[in-house]
């Protein structure tokens, strides 16, 4: 029998630009100076894209792809549609919000607590709800 699964972990991922200063920071290499020969890369302004080496091996990554960094320091190119699909931006939430989540953590209590102790609308509990469950970023001052 099939069963669901969610991913239970958050990601660092980077939307490629197409610059020389971010291929370098990955270690990718230009596709034409690359060895694996030479045709034009569909969709890059120039016909040129980039080779990033990922635990697969080789893989192209072209200007809008998004750069997946793995907790071992690996990377992955995953296409900007799929990407989409498959990835959403954690929330961005008030420092009160996220000390408050971690205390009630803490002392082993549930999200419904939060609820009853911080009066808020629907969507302020969706965004709430989303960083008890997935994590959250604390917002700049």
């Amino acid at each position: 029998m099939n069963k669901i699964y969610r991913k239970t972990t958050t990601i660092n991922a980077e939307q490629f630009d197409g610059s020389n200063e971010m291929a370098k920071r990955y270690g990718a290499e230009l596709y034409s100076n690359s060895g694996y020969g030479y045709d034009a890369v569909e969709g890059e302004p120039d016909g040129d894209g980039y080779v990033l080496i990922t635990p697969e091996g080789e893989s192209l990554v072209r200007t809008g792809d998004w750069i997946v960094t793995g907790v071992n320091g690996e990377h992955w190119v995953i296409e900007d549609d799929v990407f989409k699909q498959t990835y959403a931006e954690l929330p961005v939430i008030p420092k009160v919000f996220g000390d408050t989540i971690e205390e009630l953590k803490a002392n082993h209590y549930e999200l419904s607590e939060f609820f009853n102790e911080w009066k808020c609308n629907y969507e302020e509990q969706e965004m709430i709800a989303r960083a008890w469950l997935d994590g959250y970023v604390v917002e700049e001052d």
